[in-house]
């Protein structure tokens, strides 16, 4: 979910949003809270918190663009520096407000276990991967089957173009920046339930999400979802052979040697 909303951003916006990670960190915080006040699942507040984030990605676009639309300064670089200085205003607003401590968000299936193919796999994983595997089908549905979606498409190939057909590049640059946002947001519950939930753990993700937009591609779909799949086969067999610490050099020793022979990521650009 997280590398389809991050890839369909920089396609329709042209920028890298380095605050990828705690947009999943306020996801896992909300939906804690939310379970905390009012005792409901955090499974069954997805749908609340993607329409919590979606709503703030919206109102917080006009910001950004702001900050991107500044002609006498290079758009990419300040957005750039906008996304950072976001996630640092994120981070240390939560360290302030909740501290360093890790809490656990505890679900239905969190002490549950399927059996799958002669194999016990835990029931959260599971859950969350069919959980993803279904968000990303319906998008790509939503962006092949509406004229919403096919309005998103056109921006991304040619936002110049698109906006002589009569689409309007800045409404859809705010929905595209919604979507994201409570894509991500959704994301943290898993993340948050599956491991911890802290201040500080939206940091590897960011470097996740560059590695799976910068992998499959800049601004391309089906490349996002192709390096999601090489990312955790990596993330698996690196921390079974190598150890966990060795993760995120293991991913730059990979995303050096694609980029010699795919400059352009696995996929390239395209929808």
């Amino acid at each position: 979910m997280v590398a389809v909303g991050f890839s369909l951003a920089f396609g329709v916006l042209h920028i890298i949003d380095f605050a990828v990670g705690e947009w999943i960190m306020l996801g896992a915080f909300t939906a804690f809270w939310l379970h905390h006040f009012w005792h409901i699942d955090p499974i069954l507040l997805l749908p609340v918190v993607f329409v919590i984030f979606t709503v703030t990605g919206y109102l917080l676009y006009p910001v950004l663009k702001q900050v991107i639309d500044q002609k006498h300064r290079n758009a990419a670089l300040m957005a750039l520096a906008f996304t950072f200085g976001l996630s640092i205003f994120m981070r240390g607003s939560a360290l302030s407000l909740w501290g360093f401590n890790n809490r656990n968000l505890i679900t239905f299936l969190s002490e549950e276990s399927w059996p799958l193919f002669g194999v016990t796999l835990p029931a959260l994983r599971v859950a969350a991967t069919v959980f993803a595997l279904a968000v990303t089908a319906v998008f790509i549905l939503f962006l092949y089957k509406s004229k919403v979606g096919l309005a998103i498409r056109a921006a991304a190939e040619n936002r110049t173009i698109a906006g002589l057909m009569g689409i309007d590049g800045h409404h859809i640059a705010r929905l595209v920046y919604a979507i994201y946002a409570g894509l991500t947001g959704m994301a943290g519950i898993f993340i948050g339930a599956i491991f911890s939930v802290n201040p500080e753990m939206g940091l590897r993700y960011t470097v996740f999400a560059f590695f799976v937009v910068v992998v499959g591609g800049l601004g391309s779909l089906a490349g996002a979802i192709v390096a999601g799949f090489l990312l955790g086969i990596i993330i698996s067999f690196g921390s079974v052979y190598l150890g966990g610490s060795y993760i995120l050099l293991v991913l730059f020793f990979i995303l050096y040697i694609i980029l010699l022979f795919f400059p352009k990521g696995i996929l390239r650009k395209g929808w």
